[in-house]
C-alpha cells in the first residue's frame, strides 16, 4: 500500500506528517512508525505526527517518537502541524486544535512563524542541581559549564534512565547563559534516545526553569539550540505560569509517497 506523507522541521527537530483524516493509517503498528522514522531504511525524523479530525477543534494533533510509541506533548510538532494544516487548506493564519495535552491556539505571522500556546505551568521543582516540571512533556533542566563540548547523549541518557523518573524517564535539558535573556539548550529526548536538534516543550523547561532560578528577570526568552532559535514567552503568577507561549519557524520540506 502507497502512503503520502510530507516532511516538516521546527529548528531541525523533524517530523513524518501524515494527513489521516481518512483513517487510512495503521495507528498501532509501532514497527511500521519506527521504520518510516528510520533514517537509513525509512524517511527519517525525530518523529512521525498525525492529522485527523476532531468534533471540537479544527483538527487533532497524534504524536508518534521514532521510536514507535505514541507519545506527550510535542512542542516543535505543535508548530510543524499548524503549518501543515495551512498546507492543506484546513486553517488561514490562526487555528485551535487539540493534542493529548488538550486544547492549543496558535497564529501563523506573515514571515511563516507560528505562535503556539503550551500548556499552563502549575508546579515547578526546584531542586540543588536541577530543575524539573511538565511542560506537556516531563522536563529535567540543568545548567552545566563547557555545554559546546558537552556529552549530551551520555550524561543525557543516565539521568533518562536513572531512578529519578521511574520507568516513564523523563527528557533532559542542558543549558548555558548566552547572553542577556538568552541561553543555549541542548536536548537529549526520550523516545528518540538521543540529541535532537530542538525541543519545544523542552526548551518552554528551559525558559521558565531560568526565570524561577533568577538567570533572567524577563518574561520573553530567547533559546538558541543547534537547530535554531526560539522564542518563549509567559505571564508569571506568583509559582504559576500562564499564557505560555512558543515561537519560532516551521518549514516544509518535501513531500513523497513510500510503499509500506
Amino acid at each position: 500500500m502507497k502512503l503520502t506523507f510530507y516532511k516538516y522541521q521546527g529548528t531541525g527537530n523533524d517530523f513524518v506528517m501524515v494527513d489521516n483524516r481518512e483513517n487510512i493509517f495503521p495507528k498501532n503498528d509501532t514497527k511500521l512508525i519506527g521504520h518510516l522514522c528510520d533514517r537509513r531504511f525509512g524517511i527519517g525524523g525525530d518523529g512521525l505526527i498525525l492529522l485527523e479530525n476532531d468534533d471540537a477543534t479544527d483538527f487533532r494533533m497524534v504524536y508518534y517518537n521514532s521510536d514507535g510509541n505514541e507519545s506527550t506533548m510535542c512542542g516543535n510538532g505543535g508548530r510543524c502541524i499548524v503549518a501543515f494544516a495551512n498546507l492543506l487548506g484546513l486553517i488561514d493564519d490562526e487555528t485551535d486544535f487539540t493534542a493529548i495535552d488538550g486544547r492549543h491556539h496558535a497564529t501563523i505571522a506573515d514571515d511563516g512563524t507560528i505562535s503556539l500556546h503550551m500548556k499552563d505551568v502549575h508546579t515547578v521543582s526546584v531542586y540543588e542541581n536541577y530543575v524539573f516540571m511538565d511542560t506537556g512533556s516531563p522536563h529535567h533542566v540543568e545548567l552545566v559549564d563547557g555545554l559546546d563540548e558537552f556529552d549530551v547523549k551520555k550524561v543525557g541518557a543516565s539521568i533518562r534512565y536513572s531512578g529519578l523518573y521511574g520507568d516513564k524517564g523523563s527528557n533532559v535539558n542542558f543549558v548555558a547563559p548566552f547572553g542577556t535573556d538568552k541561553f543555549s539548550v541542548r536536548t537529549y529526548e526520550r523516545g528518540v534516545e538521543d540529541e535532537t536538534l530542538s525541543c519545544g516543550t523542552g526548551v518552554t523547561a528551559v525558559a521558565i526553569a531560568m526565570k524561577v532560578l533568577n538567570k533572567t528577570h524577563s518574561n520573553a526568552v530567547k533559546l538558541e539550540t543547534p537547530g535554531g532559535e526560539l522564542q518563549v514567552s509567559f505571564v508569571q503568577e506568583g509559582k504559576q505560569f500562564t499564557q505560555v507561549y512558543l515561537t519560532g519557524p516551521a518549514k516544509f520540506v518535501f513531500k513523497g509517497d513510500i510503499e509500506w
